[in-house]
């Protein structure tokens, strides 16, 4: 590990919101304290845990790590909090129940630093499951050239725990609305696909810069229940979030929107073959073909790879396995776009 004389005001602000999540939260933690780029804090929002979070977490005598403690307000409210009390020149955000690489920190800040340009650094990620072991997928982004087509339709990002933000772009798309006194800068209206909303008001209203880089640094939990959950109900949160902006970006609307809505239908129809729902899987990827068939043509392997997939969801759980894996590795490393 780089030893680094830590300022009185840190490089790094990384924030994590907590709501029971006391199986996961040391392997967070730890994944944090380990980095060899040390010159951060680290804000751990309670967002009104009943478990024993807060125990574990009291456990670390590291005085870079400061808790803050709340009435629930969802993972928009405390990531919220986390920002408002940040000190930090980048956020780095961080879900309690995934963890990071090593190098993460000093991988995203060399990047940011040699490109004053860039506004979000993010990486790949591997998916994990319940007892940290590698599932063999995950999500390998475009790292380069996104524009806000690639956000709307693509969100390169990922997940939540991939991205370090300059917090000078975070404070250009701050806002108040009118039932909260604080400033806001993910949308605590929205408790689902408040990511995408956020990286497409970037895109959209600041043109902000976003770029990857190569290496996959974060580890992102996935679990049955979070694959089997309401698919329609992601999806008109996904509508709810991006039609935020539908009136003041009318025209981009009016060219993007049909194919964003088909990659959405088909990252949707991909969940429900990982969690075996093989009649939503089918529905949804023949909904996407209907609601825009460019997307045959743009990513015709991923495409293919999805109805497939949904129909060898029908065969037994080992051979699906072993076929989806290798199926993902070579299409993923070959298209380099988040699964989906």
């Amino acid at each position: 590990m780089t030893n680094y004389v830590i300022n009185s005001k840190p490089v790094v602000s990384i924030i994590i919101p907590m709501y029971n999540v006391e199986k996961y939260i040391d392997k967070c933690i730890c994944s944090v304290l380990n980095q060899t780029y040390q010159n951060f804090e680290v804000i751990c929002v309670d967002d009104g845990c009943s478990d024993n979070t807060l125990s574990y977490l009291r456990d670390y005598k590291d005085h870079r790590i400061n808790i803050i403690r709340q009435q629930n307000r969802g993972l928009s409210g405390a990531r919220n909090t986390g920002i408002r009390n940040a000190r930090g020149v980048y956020i780095a955000l961080l879900d309690a129940d995934d963890y990071w690489a090593v190098d993460k920190l000093e991988k995203h800040i060399a990047h940011l630093n040699r490109n004053p340009q860039v506004d979000v650094s993010y990486c790949p990620s591997l998916f994990v499951d319940d007892d940290n072991k590698q599932l063999g997928i995950g999500q390998f982004p475009k790292l380069n050239n996104i524009d806000a087509k690639t956000i709307f339709c693509r969100n390169p990002v990922g997940n939540g725990s991939a991205p370090v933000i300059r917090a000078s772009a975070l404070e250009k798309v701050a806002f108040h609305d009118d039932t909260r006194s604080w400033r806001q800068y993910f949308d605590e209206n929205l408790r689902q696909s408040e990511d995408i909303e956020m990286w497409l008001r970037l895109a959209l209203y600041t043109q902000a810069t976003f770029a990857g880089i190569p290496e996959p640094l974060t580890y992102y939990r996935v679990n049955a229940s979070g694959l089997s959950a309401n698919l329609q109900k992601q999806y008109q949160s996904w509508e709810t979030a991006v039609n935020k902006h539908r009136r003041s970006h009318a025209q981009f609307f009016r060219q993007c929107g049909s194919l964003a809505r088909a990659y959405q239908l088909r990252y949707l129809s991909r969940r429900a073959v990982q969690s075996r729902n093989t009649s939503a899987a089918l529905k949804l990827i023949h909904q996407a073909l209907f609601t825009d068939i460019r997307i045959l043509f743009e990513e015709p392997g991923r495409t293919a790879l999805t109805w497939c997939c949904a129909l060898t969801s029908l065969l037994p759980k080992s051979l699906y396995d072993r076929a989806e894996k290798l199926a993902m590795r070579t299409v993923g490393q070959s298209n380099k776009h988040p699964a989906g």
